[in-house]
């Protein structure tokens, strides 16, 4: 009671000035907001060194949440909107207690962080790495798109944290590179990504090859049926910590449902697209994506495309150029973009409207990011109006309707587009490649580390492969394990390509190399498939010489 009545606690509400009482209460604020530091929330002190020097001083709310839990050996699902912050909040804490334990044994990574794309993979690991070597720990990416080798090889000498792709890992494990039995943490990122694009049967095998004791962290911007059956057979007293609720994502943004007419398309997306700011476009196929990129560039707008069915290489530089500002639009798919972590992005447009509205809530993800702010639009024909509505409805989204066509001045205050300007976008050649052939790498050239020292280059006579035994090629190699099944006669591939092969095995015609695509510019994804092409595997080899 005497907490109450003591005059000296109400020093304000008697003092004739007010000015005490206003400069009190900032200062109480003020003090409250940089009062948790990282280094508050138990972790090491070598890691909140590194922390600062990469600029990062103070948590955000998820990470304050699940930071203390995580470290304490606790089961963690967290939830949390896009650009909250998630990687440093599973991170942090994998990457404490990795450290903790020395190096990893060969072929045995202490840590798993499973992710739904080749992207988001490596911007993981790419936010990971410098914090994690001032601590001795290692960390690799194991996914599709890119040499198993390099994989193999860093698998062999000792990984710490192991970023991967279910598929790529599960092909790691059945080739008997890599095992899980000495994992003492396991992250599971976008879970619910996973579970929509089917993973959840390799996610499930995944895990079930981890240690039943080990430490399990599950975060997702959902946690819905699909999610919950993960939780309740791999995690034990999961502590839940939600930093937002699923619609609180778009709270934060403008969103515009644009009633066009079907000709009007193509015009309106054009214009939207010519806009200053940094723009992502979604369509609902690779096709769409393809042939949309195209049109843009004919009336004088450079964009990129970015879906499954790029290589990694391709994919990686329309990244790269997209960060970079070199190219101010991109058009994407939703499984590759969901992957995306940009910054600046200012407008996301729908110019094929999603049917569920989680696609949606994660398709306006990409815009205002960590406080910024944003627009999300919608094209959206007369036949689709009711089932958009719907959907966003169910996205907790209450859009401004607007009837546009192209040209009206509407779209322009609400979008920023602008007439582009017609003038057809040269495209920039490809980087050289290593090889004058068709092939991405010099056979026996250096790099690479895989490849023999011996060049094979020519098609002149002394050297032949006529079925006696496989091929060997040295350059880089597919993300798809290769089945070596024994020679194959000597008879096929007399034509451009043997059947039987999915139209990937080319074959030379005489003395001269077709204008066939390397191995690095053949479509691929990251379906839980096992990574293997349709029509096998094997690798095309040189046909017998002529005879005539």
């Amino acid at each position: 009671m005497t907490t109450f009545v003591d005059p000296s606690t109400f020093p304000s509400l008697f003092d004739s000035s007010a000015e005490p009482s206003a400069e009190s209460a900032p200062a109480v604020e003020a003090e409250s907001t940089p009062e948790v530091t990282f280094e508050d929330l138990g972790l090491p002190s070598r890691l909140v060194r590194a922390l600062a020097r990469e600029g990062i001083t103070t948590p955000f709310e998820i990470q304050a949440a699940t930071v203390p839990d995580a470290l304490a050996g606790r089961d963690v699902l967290g939830r949390g909107q896009t650009g909250s912050g998630k990687t440093l909040a599973f991170g942090l804490p994998v990457l404490a207690r990795v450290a903790l334990g020395g190096r990893a044994e060969p072929h045995h990574p202490k840590a798993l962080i499973l992710v739904p794309t080749r992207e988001l993979a490596m911007q993981v690991a790419d936010a990971l790495m410098p914090l994690g070597k001032p601590l001795g720990v290692f960390i690799k990416t194991a996914v599709g798109g890119v040499p198993y080798d390099r994989q193999i090889d860093s698998l062999r000498r000792g990984v710490e944290i192991i970023v991967a792709t279910p598929g790529r890992l599960g092909d790691l494990i059945n080739r008997g590179v890599c095992s899980l039995d000495k994992v003492e943490i396991t992250v599971l990122d976008e879970a619910d990504q996973m579970a929509d694009m089917g993973f959840l049967p390799e996610v499930t095998e995944l895990l079930s090859k981890t240690p039943s004791d080990s430490q399990r962290l599950l975060f997702s911007a959902t946690l819905d049926k699909d999610v919950d059956s993960l939780v309740k057979r791999f995690m034990t007293d999961p502590v839940t910590h939600s930093t937002a609720p699923p619609v609180a994502t778009v709270s934060t943004m403008d969103h515009h449902m644009l009633l066009i007419p079907p000709q009007d398309k193509f015009p309106v997306t054009a214009s939207i697209a010519a806009r200053k700011g940094r723009t992502i476009i979604f369509a609902r196929t690779q096709m769409g994506v393809d042939r949309l990129v195209e049109q843009l560039a004919a009336v004088g707008v450079r964009a990129g495309a970015l879906h499954g069915g790029k290589t990694q290489r391709a994919r990686t530089r329309t990244l790269a150029e997209f960060k970079e500002g070199r190219t101010n639009v991109l058009v994407a798919t939703d499984v590759a973009a969901r992957g995306i972590h940009v910054d600046g992005i200012s407008l996301v447009l729908h110019v094929d409207p999603p049917k569920d509205p989680k696609d949606y809530l994660h398709r306006a993800g990409r815009t205002a990011r960590a406080g910024e702010s944003g627009a999300v639009a919608t094209l959206v024909l007369p036949k689709q109006r009711r089932t958009t509505l719907g959907m966003l409805e169910k996205a907790g989204v209450n859009p401004a309707q607007t009837r546009v066509r192209a040209g009206d001045a509407a779209l322009t205050e609400l979008v920023g587009a602008q007439e582009p300007s017609g003038v057809p976008v040269v495209e920039e050649p490809e980087p050289p490649r290593r090889s004058e052939g068709g092939r991405g790498r010099r056979f026996g050239g250096g790099g690479g580390g895989d490849r023999g020292p011996r060049r094979f280059d020519s098609d002149r006579g002394p050297r032949r492969f006529d079925g006696e035994r496989p091929r060997r090629f040295d350059g880089p190699r597919e993300d798809r394990p290769r089945r070596f099944d024994g020679p194959r006669e000597g008879g096929q591939g007399t034509g451009a390509a043997a059947g039987g092969t999915g139209g990937g095995d080319h074959r030379f015609t005489g003395d001269r190399r077709p204008n066939w695509r390397s191995r690095d510019e053949r479509p691929r994804d990251d379906r839980p498939r096992d990574d293997r092409p349709s029509g096998g595997g094997e690798r095309p080899h040189r046909r017998p010489a002529r005879t005539h």
